[in-house]
């Protein structure tokens, strides 16, 4: 199982049309759902909430939860919908998901969460992963992530993505939290030596994919999150710099061409414009007449019944004498 390079899991911004554009960009890149609660994967419209394009692999779905019976049935749910790994979400610090006892909150009770990777990996047979933080408010991370991570990985975790950051419950606010904390890279470099067998994957606050590469010289792989989402063009850069290979396009203008049909689709079903075109707000961050791109879409992309069209209008406004990769 390839982990060297993904893009994180991220609430409100990694939907399906997100990673649609994302994987047209790179096709080695390991992909992640928003996080999806078990309660709304056994309960919820599984088609809306699940359903994803056959382009998207590999593509993982993160669960929140802390029930081990209901982990275990969304994890089942997520492999028969086609899901290539299931991850469990131990690092959100927002309130309502501390309230729902999962995300950040489970570093407390990490023997709870061994006990949900182990009714996942009994339920299902694609790997079961772990996202979490250093440690939280005042817990020690030398002790907090080495206790959590050789009890996931004794039930039968097959990699665990660390966010280097602590998460303060009280105090901060989930935005504080993803900068405030301070960045403790060092920390998870201990964890990979500590454990040279498992697969360690290291995130936050990664910004290029240069400083990427210096990372994989410590872990296993990099996980981008916010860089990747708002100045996707990087991800162009994936492919060649990471795996020695071409990417799937070689400039942005490319990589919307191969995205057009899909938009059409989903267009036909139903779909917003601007559920799709949200997400290319830093498509040409840095090239000109990228801000005139992003009015365009801004003033025409909402409108009802808004088309292709609109994107393609868009696209023109950019100057076809950018740099052919944007990969800088």
């Amino acid at each position: 199982m390839e982990w060297k390079f993904s893009v994180a899991p991220m609430m409100d911004w990694t939907d399906r049309h997100c990673r649609v554009f994302h994987r047209l960009m790179s096709r080695r890149a390991r992909l992640y759902t928003e996080m999806l609660t078990t309660g709304a994967v056994i309960h919820g419209d599984r088609a809306r909430l699940l359903g994803f394009d056959a382009s998207e692999h590999p593509v993982a779905l993160q669960l929140g939860g802390s029930d081990p019976r209901d982990l275990a049935t969304a994890a089942k749910v997520g492999e028969d919908f086609g899901y290539d790994e299931i991850n469990l979400n131990v690092g959100c610090p927002s309130d309502r998901v501390k309230d729902g006892r999962f995300g950040a909150c489970l570093m407390a009770e990490p023997a709870l969460v061994a006990e949900g990777v182990a009714a996942m990996k009994r339920a299902v047979r694609i790997p079961v992963t772990v996202k979490c933080r250093i440690g939280i408010d005042d817990q020690d991370p030398e002790v907090a992530l080495d206790v959590l991570a050789r009890g996931v990985i004794a039930a039968g975790a097959d990699a665990l993505i660390v966010h280097a950051r602590k998460a303060w419950l009280n105090g901060l606010s989930p935005k504080e939290n993803r900068d405030i904390p301070p960045l403790d890279y060092d920390r998870v470099y201990r964890l990979k030596a500590a454990l040279p067998d498992v697969p360690v994957i290291i995130n936050g606050g990664i910004a290029s994919i240069a400083e990427a590469r210096q990372h994989l010289a410590h872990v296993d792989g990099v996980m981008l999150g916010r860089a990747a989402y708002q100045d996707p063009w990087r991800l162009l850069a994936v492919d060649s710099e990471l795996f020695g290979e071409a990417a799937p396009h070689a400039a942005m203008k490319a990589a919307f061409a191969a995205m057009l049909p899909y938009i059409e689709r989903q267009l036909a079903q139903g779909t917003r414009l601007h559920a799709m075109t949200r997400h290319f707000v830093g498509a040409f961050h840095g090239v000109p007449g990228a801000r005139a791109f992003r009015r365009h879409l801004a003033e025409n992309g909402v409108r009802g019944g808004a088309g292709a069209d609109v994107l393609r209008d868009a696209i023109a406004l950019v100057d076809d004498r950018a740099p052919a990769s944007m990969a800088a």
